[in-house]
């Protein structure tokens, strides 16, 4: 069973849920003073709020917390690391982060262990709760939009299409495996730090992507022509990305996006150094609909040879055209199909199944129901596999069978070829 798309995604630490174990953010609390460069901790500091109110000019700043002053922490951060003390003022203004009560002292100390480019969502939306507190399922609404809006801008850095359905998922979500994500007070926002090893092109290809998506809507509406959602598909627009926006906007009276780059990588190349936020609006919906609808229409059928493992069989009688389900194990990034097959290809496909060989089928993959059917088969061969690997594929049978009785509960008409 697929884990939820959620599970790909980590809490952020101030959360109260503890850090997973595993990824970029293994022993990531506290940085260490000797790798933190000071400019860029000064950078950091500035982005999220904090104020610089003086020091030794050439030596040191000093750094309050956002809001009001009222004798808190103060962090002195030296200019460089020319100095004998700019180690030691480091380590202590990375215990006071440590320490500090303020919110933005987290993500200072995110993007100081781990570079990452920060992706920030906002809805505009009454908060009806004590203290400006948000519901649980608006809470929901902005985690699942900002979900799947990475997930769009995941599948764009692997391929541009107007419509991925089942394809790609798994290395967009594979993709997504060091994203830390971290709510804002309030419910009205949320922060994505997207490590710049893995995921700049996620990162870049979401920001032409959101800010071509915003200019397709301005031109339909100012224009009534839609062509400028069939360019904008060159820049990472999808259905995907048109039902993220659409999931963001609604329910709201608005909502925007905002990108800032890791000060300690660097802009990347054909981006601006400062991505202005990329607004939407309730009136921009039908024209984010209707892209959607149009991208799913249009998205073509694609020509492959599979190879995959039978998984279940079905047909109406004994003798006749069958269906059967694969694992796909190359030739389409999917994890299953289905094909139809006329009778000898059907027993061909069983007896395949029974001595545990892989098949080789070409087909179509057909966009209508999300890349999962394979039309127009032909040329369906078992594919020779040693000793060791066809254990393998019994042996992953063998332990999926508590899957396929499940399965067969739920849908009796299809059967295990036995």
């Amino acid at each position: 069973m697929h884990r939820p798309f959620d599970d790909h995604v980590r809490p952020h630490p101030s959360a109260s849920e503890p850090s997973g174990p595993s990824g970029p953010w293994l022993g990531a609390t506290e940085p260490d003073p000797a790798d933190v460069d000071p400019v860029v901790l000064g950078a950091l500091l500035d982005r999220h709020g904090w104020r610089r109110r003086g020091g030794a000019a050439g030596r040191y700043t000093r750094w309050t917390p956002p809001g009001p002053v009222t004798g808190g922490t103060s962090l002195l951060v030296p200019e460089s690391r020319a100095f004998p003390d700019c180690e030691d003022l480091l380590g202590e203004a990375i215990t006071a982060l440590v320490r500090s009560a303020a919110p933005s002292a987290k993500d200072v100390l995110v993007g100081l262990t781990v570079p990452s480019d920060e992706i920030r969502w906002w809805r505009d939306i009454p908060l009806g709760g004590p203290s400006g507190t948000a519901s649980w399922t608006v809470q929901e609404q902005l985690r699942s939009a900002a979900r799947q809006m990475l997930l769009a801008g995941a599948l764009a850095a692997r391929e541009r299409a107007g419509y991925y359905g089942a394809r790609h998922r798994r290395a967009a979500q594979a993709l997504l495996e060091g994203v830390l994500v971290g709510p804002a007070p309030g419910g009205r926002s949320l922060t994505a730090f997207v490590p710049v090893q893995s995921g700049r092109a996620l990162a870049v290809r979401l920001s032409h992507a959101l800010q071509a998506t915003r200019e397709a809507i301005d031109y339909q509406r100012a224009t009534g022509g839609t062509e400028a959602f069939d360019a904008a598909v060159r820049a990472g627009v999808s259905r995907e990305l048109t039902e993220a926006v659409i999931a963001l906007v609604r329910g709201s009276e608005g909502a925007r996006i905002a990108l800032e780059w890791s000060p300690a990588a660097g802009v990347p190349q054909d981006c601006a150094a400062r991505m202005e936020p990329v607004e939407f609006s309730p009136g921009d919906l039908p024209a984010l609909r209707a892209a959607g609808a149009r991208y799913l229409q249009d998205e073509p059928s694609v020509p492959v040879r599979i190879t995959g493992t039978v998984v279940r069989m079905r047909r109406s009688g004994p003798r006749g055209v069958g269906t059967v389900r694969l694992r796909v194990l190359a030739g389409a990034d999917v994890p299953h199909v289905r094909v139809a097959l006329d009778e000898d290809a059907y027993r061909t496909a069983g007896h395949a199944h029974l001595v545990g060989l892989p098949i080789r089928v070409a087909g179509r993959l057909e966009s209508r129901g999300g890349f999962r059917r394979l039309t127009d088969a032909s040329g369906l061969v078992p594919v020779p596999v040693d000793e060791a690997e066809r254990d393998r594929l019994m042996k992953s049978l063998q332990e999926n069978l508590d899957f396929f009785e499940e399965a067969g509960e739920q849908e009796p008409d299809e059967q295990h070829p036995c």
